[in-house]
């Protein structure tokens, strides 16, 4: 029976689960994040549901996966239609505050949130509604070079205001917690948002002088030639407008600035816990930290996300605090829609009757030593994605079933860079539909994909129509509160 406690959830925004120290990195350096692994349990196969921020974070709320909720991307974002863990424990009589990163549609009090501290949601109360063109099988490629310079011109020695916004989180986050050091009648939850580590990979030159650019390894299968030419791929990198990537200097110096601030963000995370244990909170208050999705920085000849591999889909999760067991390694398949049934067995308080049939588990039974064999599922509906993807894992098996496009099976235990896709080397032995019998137990592809590119067009209309969202600004990444975007996304001289 797991004690109640109090609850401080903290999420980064864009942290490979491969690029922490405690996950095995050998250069990125994260004391904090290591040491509440040290502490407590560290989830080895942790995984997003959708590798993009809006579809990623409505998942944590809810508990359910895209399809069940129909929040496929950035632009149609959790809106409260569904309720969240958040909602549950403040039905229940629990403190729930958010500061930070939120990227919901709004905010209103059916989010789920006592309060909401300098949240950030949709830009422009909008989002990327360029990118609803999905619908239509027209989302017109980028051809002014903005995402392929948001890494190679981007990346390096500077400042932005998403750093700025960072301490502001960190400093609001210490102020409640020195305003809440009296016992609540009922646990609370605290909710921290970063936005580190999330491109432009610009960081203070102290954290760069860490990570020399000549020690910088390269990424995976980053090559032509040796990159994964299967049709997503080819589509994502036209859309976005990447180029091939020859230039080793420069790719070492994403890596830098990737790393410098992975770095920051674990920075700000180990100020907030040096104030929990001076305030002697841990005794009663567990802390869990996440991320939203990964990030590939030129894996696979990639930047971002916005796909299925592990770097763009696998994130970090770790458990601390009381009846925890420290240095614990859970190998269990995890997902992020276990957060909701995990936060409201953290707290003590009960499912509704409507959450009876949330795909999710806690993770407790797991933390206590009783792993369960279960698979993990992920899709991927929108932008840079010609169709809808699915992702079943299944032990070291992984399908990447493709609407219209051919299926992709890795081995991970055998092949972790994901470079032999088994069905294109015929080697599969009937594995992969084997594992898309499994997948269509949890959802129709087909039928799933239709649905999100219909909701996609039924957004577009209200937006204004195709024509109109051809002519609308193209987000390149989400400013943070009170700064326009043409001050977040103007290259410094």
């Amino acid at each position: 029976m797991t004690k109640p406690a109090n609850l401080i959830f903290i999420q980064s925004d864009n942290h490979n689960r491969q690029i922490t120290g405690c996950y095995g990195h050998a250069i990125v350096k994260t004391p904090t994040l290591d040491k509440l692994a040290e502490r407590g349990v560290r989830f080895a196969n942790s995984y997003s549901t959708s590798a993009l921020c809006c579809p990623a974070r409505a998942a944590m709320a809810t508990g359910r996966y895209a399809h069940e909720t129909g929040y496929w991307d950035n632009a149609i974002a959790y809106d409260a239609r569904f309720p969240s863990w958040m909602l549950r424990l403040r039905e229940q009589g629990h403190t729930v505050v958010a500061i930070g990163k939120l990227h919901y549609k709004d905010s209103v009090s059916a989010n789920g949130f006592s309060e909401e501290i300098i949240p950030m949601h949709l830009h422009d109360g909008q989002g990327a509604i360029k990118n609803l063109l999905r619908g239509y099988d027209a989302e017109p490629p980028l051809n002014d070079d903005s995402k392929w310079n948001l890494y190679t011109l981007r990346s390096g020695a500077g400042e932005t205001h998403y750093q700025e916004y960072d301490r502001q989180i960190t400093a609001k986050s210490v102020e409640w917690l020195r305003a809440n050091t009296k016992p609540h009648a009922r646990p609370w939850a605290l909710k921290i948002g970063y936005i580190s580590p999330h491109p432009p990979f610009t960081v203070p030159q102290r954290l760069l002088d860490l990570y020399p650019e000549k020690d910088m390894p390269l990424p995976v299968r980053y090559r032509p030639g040796d990159r994964p030419e299967h049709p997503s791929a080819r589509h994502l990198r036209e859309i976005d407008g990447y180029h091939e990537m020859t230039d080793e200097r420069m790719l070492r110096r994403v890596a830098a600035g990737y790393f410098g601030l992975i770095t920051h963000m674990d920075e700000q995370v180990g100020a907030v816990m040096k104030v929990v244990e001076e305030l002697g909170m841990l005794a009663n208050t567990r802390i869990v930290y996440t991320s939203d999705h990964g990030e590939l920085f030129g894996w696979q000849g990639l930047f971002g996300k916005k796909s299925l591999w592990e770097g763009s889909v696998g994130v970090p999760l770790l458990m601390t605090g009381p009846g925890v067991p420290a240095g614990h390694v859970v190998k269990q398949l995890v997902s992020h829609v276990d957060l909701f049934p995990t936060a409201i067995a953290n707290a003590g308080a009960e499912l509704a009757a409507a959450d009876r049939n949330l795909p999710g588990i806690s993770l407790f039974p797991a933390v206590e030593g009783k792993e369960t064999a279960r698979p993990v599922f992920a899709e991927y509906h929108a932008q840079a994605s010609k169709a809808g993807q699915f992702m079943l894992r299944d032990g070291d098996l992984k399908l990447i079933y493709h609407v219209g496009m051919p299926p992709q099976l890795f081995d991970l235990a055998a092949d972790p860079d994901e470079a032999h896709d088994l069905v294109d080397e015929k080697r599969d032995a009937g594995r992969a539909k084997a594992l898309e019998t499994k997948l269509r137990a949890i959802c129709d592809p087909e039928a799933v994909d239709a649905r999100a590119k219909a909701d996609q067009r039924k957004m577009a209309e209200f937006w204004g129509g195709a024509e109109k969202l051809r002519s609308a600004e193209q987000i390149i990444f989400t400013p943070p509160p009170g700064v326009s975007s043409a001050e977040a996304w103007a290259i410094p001289k």
